[in-house]
């Protein structure tokens, strides 16, 4: 596996994914009861936005992503929640460095909730194990995160948060890989929130695979997109998505009124092509 997730620290697409991803937190929190927080690619934790890593685009992604979100001055409740987040565990290195899923999920898990981070590669899993000797609540292993979905599923708060981002070196395998986690994960837990991430590329690959998602999943699954270049741009990346299944109740008539205004803030403001979406694939019964 060569991909490594200092390539893309701080872009739109992390942006969008951990917004969504402590707005869910939040809404998971609002019981008393607590859950398990289960990541299964989880990389190294913390990010130098600065480093001169010849083959990152740290500095000029994040500079269309968190660097422009922190400049929009965006007043919904839960991108304000996020950038506070990002503040909190930045570290020493400040506004240079960026935190990964695993650290603003750690920061803010409750005392009855943990987390679990799984990350395959050796270095990276260090890495990790660095990054979160000051939060308790969250452990690291080094092991493959989807080989580790049956063993730590179902959990005894049988309330669970799944977050399943592989890194799609292999889209086609990728993309079918994801999708039988997630029906892996509800065979274990019907109750279980998870979100799989997956890379806006290539419409014609995309379209399909979301028809098979619609037609396979029967638990509720609620589709956010946040794009940045038009959706037939033969860049490397034109957008981020996230499937949302069984997310909290009403959790998408709030994010009907944040995601919007993320897109407005990322990306390139002349590319005149941003925009967002968040649709059912799959409604509750």
């Amino acid at each position: 596996m060569k991909y490594r997730h200092s390539f893309h620290a701080g872009n739109f697409a992390d942006v969008h994914k951990h917004v969504t991803l402590l707005a869910l937190i939040a809404a998971l929190q609002l019981k008393g009861k607590g859950f398990l927080y289960l990541e299964t690619h989880a990389g190294r934790g913390m990010y130098d936005l600065g480093a001169g890593d010849v083959h990152a685009g740290g500095p000029q992604e994040a500079h269309h992503g968190i660097n422009a979100l922190r400049a929009a001055h965006c007043h919904s409740p839960e991108i304000i929640a996020y950038l506070a987040a990002v503040t909190r565990t930045q570290g020493p290195g400040g506004a240079h460095s960026y935190p990964g899923s695993p650290l603003l999920a750690a920061a803010a898990l409750r005392a009855q909730d943990r987390g679990v981070c799984c990350e395959l590669q050796p270095p990276e899993c260090r890495a990790l194990e660095r990054a979160l000797r000051d939060y308790p609540y969250m452990r690291c292993l080094a092991t493959d995160g989807y080989a580790a979905l049956n063993a730590h599923l179902p959990p005894l708060e049988r309330r669970a948060l799944v977050l399943i981002d592989p890194p799609y070196e292999e889209s086609s395998k990728d993309f079918a890989r994801g999708l039988s986690a997630v029906t892996q994960v509800l065979a274990r837990l019907a109750n279980a929130v998870v979100v799989l991430w997956y890379p806006i590329k290539d419409q014609r690959d995309l379209a399909p695979w979301l028809t098979r998602v619609a037609g396979e999943l029967t638990a509720p699954t609620l589709n956010s997109q946040l794009w940045v270049h038009p959706l037939d741009s033969r860049v490397a990346l034109n957008g981020s998505g996230l499937l949302l299944i069984n997310p909290p109740f009403q959790f998408d008539a709030a994010a009907q009124r944040w995601l919007p205004e993320l897109g407005r803030a990322l990306g390139e403001a002349a590319s005149g092509a941003k925009g967002t979406a968040l649709n059912w694939l799959v409604h509750g019964h």
